[in-house]
């Protein structure tokens, strides 16, 4: 392989970060299930503490399992380091926290999934932090509402539910003009964006969805592009350029320069994650490796598959609306062909005819879609919004996020094709049939 050649996303996500275990030279990850590391010298100990040398010190902070999964996710987005948290929730209340505390604010997107939304609304003002929510389909309206005391713009690429792709890029130039990070979710679009690549700084993960695949374990994540200036903007982000009291008064700017651009994900690792701990285990670690390693082949299968049932969607009279990337017009459909490379995402809505009851029939007339509150798996699952993930918002806000009342949303899996439109025609014909149903 040449110097200038770089991998590609399916061949990093195999081989990035990690070739062979040092002592027994074994190929697979091995799960490093231990809490703590002896440490060489009270010397040694020393310097890991006082970030002297980097190496591990305790499972709540790092650990090696833990670490190749980082090493592997920054590779693949395209970022200078990352950091695995418990949760996707954990990774997007880190990320923001790492750069914003009480007085400060965020300026996000009003398009979120409803937990994000809660976090951002309401446990953040629990916390002094203020969300200001915006309409993406202006990209200006960032700009508009953020003043001296914001501390980063936050998205969502492919927005759960509603599906029009965040204007990355427009957001972007405006926070680089203004002096404002741009965070983005990039949990419903994997491999298929790359949201470093139109100017992203921060971009967050549930790796328990599509990286997973496999729907057997709770994560998230936090990738640094190192783009982003925290010396320049200083007096918007003090703490990372003023002594840190939490730890022996380091200034992360200063203090990482050695290892390169990493100040931010180091700051998030050695105190908020150190504080809270928020720690992904080891064992959680390994299975994200192992989804990680096919991400790319499945994502090209879940939106295939997406796009099939979306078309088929489409064209039956029972349905009155269908949410999908592919059959939007306009500004929506020029943001899902720019961004969207690959695929446009396994996730469909759809509204029926019938409204919510005809909803509540259609779900429970599925066979084989699960009736489930999550998305990303590899088999195929289904939700009422309204009533289940979104239920904490109040009408007007589910509404805002893209979510109605007879809304009904569809994370499609990889199984054949004809068995997941044979699933949806039948659950349809009982939806449209009380006596069907019942």
């Amino acid at each position: 392989m040449s110097k200038t050649h770089q991998p590609a996303a399916a061949t990093l996500a195999i081989h990035a970060g990690y070739r062979k275990d040092p002592t027994t030279g074994a190929v697979a990850v091995p799960i490093y299930q231990t809490t703590a590391y002896q440490f060489e010298s009270t010397d040694y100990a020393s310097d890991l503490f006082a970030l002297k040398t980097f190496g591990n010190i305790y499972t709540r902070v790092m650990n090696p399992t833990n670490d190749a999964l980082e090493q592997r996710l920054a590779a693949v987005e395209g970022g200078v380091a990352a950091l695995a948290v418990s949760s996707g929730q954990a990774a997007t209340a880190l990320a923001l926290q790492n750069v914003a505390h009480a007085g400060d604010n965020i300026v996000a997107s009003t398009d979120l999934y409803g937990g994000s939304w809660n976090l951002l609304a309401n446990t953040f003002r629990t916390l002094g932090i203020e969300t200001r929510f915006v309409d993406p389909a202006d990209p200006e309206n960032f700009r508009r509402a953020a003043d001296a005391r914001t501390r980063a713009f936050y998205g969502e690429t492919l927005p759960n539910p509603k599906l029009q792709v965040f204007p990355i890029a427009e957001v972007a130039a405006i926070g680089e003009e203004l002096g404002i990070p741009l965070v983005m979710d990039n949990t419903a679009a994997p491999v298929l964006c790359r949201p470093f690549d139109h100017g992203a700084h921060i971009v967050v993960y549930s790796a328990t969805k599509y990286i997973g695949g496999h729907g057997t374990s709770i994560g998230g994540a936090i990738i640094d592009s190192g783009r982003f200036d925290w010396e320049k903007h200083a007096d918007r982000f003090p703490m990372l350029n003023q002594p840190d009291p939490s730890y022996h008064g380091a200034v992360w700017t200063q203090a990482v320069k050695p290892i390169g651009p990493v100040a931010y994900i180091i700051k998030a690792r050695v105190t908020l994650q150190r504080d809270l701990g928020f720690a992904l285990s080891p064992f959680n670690a390994f299975q994200f490796i192992q989804g990680l390693e096919t991400l790319p082949l499945r994502m090209r299968e879940h939106s295939r598959n997406a796009a099939a049932v979306a078309e088929f969607l489409s064209e039956h009279p029972a349905v009155t609306r269908v949410i999908h990337p592919s059959l939007f017009k306009g500004e929506a459909k020029r943001r899902a062909e720019a961004y969207m490379k690959g695929g446009q995402g396994g996730l469909v809505g759809l509204e029926l005819a019938g409204g919510m009851a005809a909803g509540k029939r259609f779900i429970d007339a599925l066979k084989l879609f699960y009736h489930v509150a999550n998305i990303g798996d590899v088999r195929s699952l289904a939700i009422h919004p309204a009533s289940t993930t979104h239920s904490q918002l109040s009408e007007a806000e589910q509404r805002k996020t893209g979510v109605n009342p007879s809304y009904v949303r569809l994370s499609v899996g990889i199984e054949d094709i004809a068995d997941i439109l044979a699933d949806l025609d039948q659950a349809l014909e009982a939806a449209g049939s009380p006596a069907l149903a019942a």
